[in-house]
C-alpha cells in the first residue's frame, strides 16, 4: 500500500483512536499539507527554485508589468515569507529586474528577467504535474474539497 493510499491512521501510526472527526481532519490536513509540499518540492527542485520563489515567479508572471514587493507579499500563498529578502535572491539568480518606482522612490518595482521568463516557460507543464497529485479526485471531488477548505478558513 502506497503511504497515499494510507488512513491518516496508518500513515502516522497512530494506535488510539481521534477523539473527534474534527481532530482526525486536522491532522490530516497537516499530514497532507507537508505530503503536497514534499512533492511539489521535489518536481521544482532540478529547476533550482523554491516552492516560495516559484509563487513569485507566478505572481509576476500574471501581474504582466512590474509591481512593488509589499504588492507581492500581498499576494503570496504563504504570508510569512519576506518578500524582500525572496526577490533579492531571485535577483541574484537573474530571475527578475528591480527597478526604483517611478512614482514612489522608497518603493521597489520587480518585474521578471529574461531568464526568469524562460525559467517559467520551462515550467508551464507545472500545473499538470500538480494535477497528478490529485489525480485520485475525480472534478467534483476536487471541487468539493476546495469548498470544505474554504469554509474552514471562515
Amino acid at each position: 500500500m502506497r503511504i497515499e493510499e494510507m488512513k491518516i491512521e496508518d500513515a502516522i501510526q497512530q494506535k488510539k483512536p481521534f477523539g473527534t472527526a474534527k481532530q482526525k481532519a486536522i491532522v490530516n490536513l497537516i499530514y497532507t499539507h507537508n505530503w503536497v509540499t514534499d512533492q511539489i518540492r521535489q518536481y521544482l527542485k532540478p529547476y533550482g527554485v523554491t516552492m516560495k520563489q516559484y509563487n513569485v515567479l507566478r505572481i509576476l508572471q500574471g501581474a504582466g508589468e512590474p509591481i512593488t514587493t509589499s504588492t507581492i507579499r500581498e499576494r503570496l500563498l504563504d504570508k510569512m515569507s519576506d518578500a524582500s529578502r525572496m526577490v533579492e535572491r531571485m535577483h541574484q539568480k537573474g530571475l527578475v529586474i528591480r527597478s526604483t518606482c517611478p512614482n514612489d522612490k522608497r518603493l521597489v518595482d520587480v518585474v521578471l528577467s529574461q531568464e526568469g521568463i524562460q525559467l517559467m516557460d520551462r515550467l508551464a507543464h507545472f500545473s499538470s504535474a500538480t494535477e497528478k497529485i490529485a489525480e485520485e479526485l475525480t472534478e467534483a471531488e476536487a471541487e468539493q474539497l476546495s469548498t470544505l477548505l474554504d469554509k474552514l478558513r471562515k
